[in-house]
């Protein structure tokens, strides 16, 4: 990758599309700006094209593009519909050409582009919690549940991308909540997510009380996740990240404890290692690169374009 290369980044999420143009974390981050994901995506691109317009002005040109887009995303190079936005329950977004778009106001410059929640695994494999680890998966807690896996160094792919937030999980006893899913109802994202909480308890995550049941239920069905990962992937690490990991009132540091112990205790002893034992906290961990590791990761995934050609 070209390090010292100004890249324009575009991590498009749920609720806002957070743009940077820089070279990485940090410092490196030289301008950032939030612009909400509306029901209009006309004028959210627009918006987000005349950003960087004003801000090549005093940044300099920008060499390389970088989107880490919410989905799902149509990712195979040979189809049509490369680069759109296809069967998301996003109002107004469905069918969204988001890459043409981007390739018609910004002609002969690369762009790279992969889902959101891999350009947030890329940003930690590049400057983060996943320095010089190839096997891993990254996992975001939001308005949405999404992972992002790279095996042997290389981000994960297929028939289309991974889809691991709409994993069936078993319920716990007596928890008869339907789930928010549209598509599947009470698949991981359906019960665990930012929306599925506030349905769930009449509070959004960030308002929960620590000592509210919601949270023991939200541990568990994402630890029970975890476990399902570690047996199918037997990742070398896992990241945690989202707003909904912050743990609300109850906070980050005992949401991961939670996590991490309903991680054992659904594994039951089965997988022998000592990263799932004495060595947890370092293997289920919130991302280092923060709120910042999605935007991060498409800087990367901008880079890595340039490199490619």
């Amino acid at each position: 990758m070209v390090d010292d290369l100004l890249v324009g980044a575009i991590e498009a999420g749920g609720t806002k599309f957070v743009c940077a143009v820089g070279t990485g974390p940090g410092e490196g981050l030289r301008a950032r700006v939030e612009i909400p994901t509306t029901e209009n995506p006309r004028q959210v691109l627009a918006d987000v094209v005349a950003w960087f317009v004003e801000q090549q002005k005093s940044l300099g040109k920008i060499g390389a593009l970088g989107v880490a887009s919410f989905g799902p995303v149509d990712l195979d190079r040979t189809s049509s519909t490369y680069g759109f936005i296809t069967s998301t329950p996003k109002p107004g977004w469905r069918n969204t050409d988001l890459l043409g778009f981007l390739q018609h106001v910004f002609p002969g410059i690369p762009i790279g582009f992969d889902t959101d929640v891999n350009g947030a695994a890329l940003g930690e494999y590049a400057w983060g919690s996943t320095r010089g680890v190839e096997d891993f998966v990254y996992i975001t807690i939001g308005t949405g549940i999404g992972a992002g896996g790279m095996v042997g160094g290389k981000l994960v792919h297929g028939l289309v991308h991974p889809e691991i937030g709409h994993m069936r999980l078993a319920r716990k006893a007596g928890d008869d909540f339907a789930g928010v899913c549209r598509y599947h109802g009470a698949c991981w994202e359906g019960l665990c997510s930012g929306p599925a909480i506030e349905a769930r308890t009449g509070m959004a995550a960030h308002r929960l009380p620590a000592n509210h049941s919601g949270w023991q239920l939200e541990m568990n069905y994402v630890a029970q996740a975890i476990g399902n990962l570690v047996c199918v992937l037997s990742p070398r690490r896992i990241i945690v990240g989202g707003s909904v990991r912050k743990g609300g009132h109850l906070g980050e540091a005992a949401f991961f404890a939670g996590v991490r112990r309903d991680v054992r205790a659904s594994l039951n002893g089965y997988i022998e290692s000592p990263w799932l034992e004495e060595k947890i906290e370092a293997y289920i961990v919130p991302p280092e690169l923060g709120d910042d590791a999605g935007v991060c990761g498409a800087i990367a995934l901008g880079l890595q374009a340039s490199s490619y050609g």
